[in-house]
């Protein structure tokens, strides 16, 4: 398996803030004209639309159709030919970041915790959306509270959301609390985000019930999703170890013997359907699904995209 340096200022396991503020100088890598990070990653970009807005744009010669309501009344009568005023709308983008830090995410056999990574992906979108003047949230679920950060177009705001995922992630790490019912998610989300607001949940969806996984069709309606999936090589079977491990999923544990083939392959079907689950749930209701490993860098795995 290859093997790749550490990202700068971390060490896999917990966060720091300089590992997370290191994400602001390589987010220039999607903004435009770039490709947007994977493409559609970033949603529906904010755009300045004509109109009358509240920034003052240009004054132009009247052209059929204009409103007359704009017309420069002033301009017109100095150069006695109408004028219209052309006003710009920042029409900026909600994005709403659900970032999943549950016990069930502290795991990682190669590289990274999946954790650390889905911290990583956040503080790539953090700033890649502040840097593009939308405004930038989120709900940060711990495995026994969730943390609410309504959406802003301020670095200060950006900031306070990197700076409480340092704190929680660590919490976790060191107290490893119990979990929570992931169907409050959802709801929480609704209440927290204008219509046809970006929601992007970074998980690795293990404690996501069949019955949660329902209502993001209800979701759906009135926001864009993206699901982006944290995966670890070992829990599909890939590995180079042939001895016996204990594994746990943060409440039951199990000896796993990585020199039976059996074994690995049960452990790959049980992800593979997993991953069928999610992929029906995405085709079903037009939601752009991605996954990412925790065996490599964030970058290099961006860059391949």
């Amino acid at each position: 398996m290859a093997q790749f340096a550490l990202p700068p200022h971390s060490n896999g396991v917990t966060l720091s803030l300089e590992e997370l503020l290191y994400y602001k100088s390589q987010s220039i890598r999607w903004l435009p004209p770039a490709r947007s990070l994977w493409s559609v990653l970033g949603g529906m970009n904010s755009s300045r639309q004509r109109g009358r807005g509240m920034d003052f744009e240009e004054v132009r010669q009247y052209q059929a159709g204009d409103d007359i309501r704009s017309i420069d009344w002033r301009v017109t009568a100095r150069t006695g030919k109408p004028h219209t005023k052309l006003f710009s709308e920042d029409k900026q983008q909600s994005v709403l970041i659900y970032l999943d830090l549950g016990p069930d995410m502290l795991f990682g056999s190669q590289y990274l915790y999946k954790s650390v990574q889905a911290a990583h992906l956040a503080a790539v979108l953090i700033w890649t959306t502040l840097s593009k003047k939308d405004r930038i949230g989120a709900l940060i679920d711990t495995g026994s509270e969730l943390l609410e950060f309504k959406p802003t177009s301020l670095v200060k705001g950006g900031l306070t959301i990197l700076n409480a995922i340092l704190s929680a992630h660590n919490r976790v790490v060191a107290d490893s609390p119990t979990h929570l019912d992931k169907a409050a998610v959802i709801p929480r989300l609704q209440r927290m985000s204008a219509k046809g607001s970006e929601i992007i949940f970074i998980s690795d969806f293990v404690r996501f019930a069949p019955s949660v996984l329902a209502q993001f069709a209800t979701l759906k309606q009135h926001h864009n999703v993206r699901l982006v999936q944290l995966y670890d090589p070992l829990e599909y079977g890939e590995t180079d170890y042939r001895g016996q491990l204990k594994l746990t999923d943060g409440q039951t544990s199990r000896w796993f013997n990585f020199g039976c083939k059996q074994q690995k392959m049960d452990l790959k079907n049980n992800f593979e359907q997993h991953q069928q689950q999610l992929r029906l749930l995405s085709y079903r209701h037009g939601i752009p699904f991605s996954t990412l490993s925790c065996a490599k860098p964030l970058i290099n795995q961006i860059a391949e995209q």
